[in-house]
């Protein structure tokens, strides 16, 4: 079993930044990855970022390639968010999975969630 709990979400105005924490606790095996997706109201859920315990590499989705970076801490992965956007707007969550790098951005690939943490960016 595994526990996620996001954290660092609120209100930016646009062109400024945000850092999202993950803590992720509990027993786990195999090639585990920790994702982050988004969902807007009425969309749906969107790869953001993630990265692998076992690979040095990590993995954007097109919208936000270049503004965002994703990162581990220790028991935590951040997201690094800079120039944000009103279209940024959406709840966070943090997805892990042990089956390794295969379907990295479908959310239906990963087994445990966070509750999500809501960013909302003002025009």
């Amino acid at each position: 079993q595994v526990q996620l709990v996001e954290s660092g979400g609120g209100l930016v105005q646009a062109g400024g930044s945000l850092k999202l924490s993950c803590a992720h606790s509990g027993r786990t095996f195999g090639a585990q990855v920790l994702g982050w997706f988004r969902q807007a109201p009425g969309a749906e859920r969107e790869f953001v970022a993630a990265l692998s315990w076992n690979d040095p590499n990590t993995y954007y989705g097109d919208s936000v390639k270049g503004r965002f970076s994703i990162a581990r801490d220790g028991a935590k992965v951040n997201l690094y968010m800079g120039n944000l956007q009103p279209e940024d707007t959406a709840v966070y969550y943090c997805a892990f999975k042990s089956s390794g790098l295969v379907s990295l951005r479908s959310p239906e690939a990963y087994t445990y969630w966070g509750q999500g943490t809501q960013v909302v960016v003002s025009a």
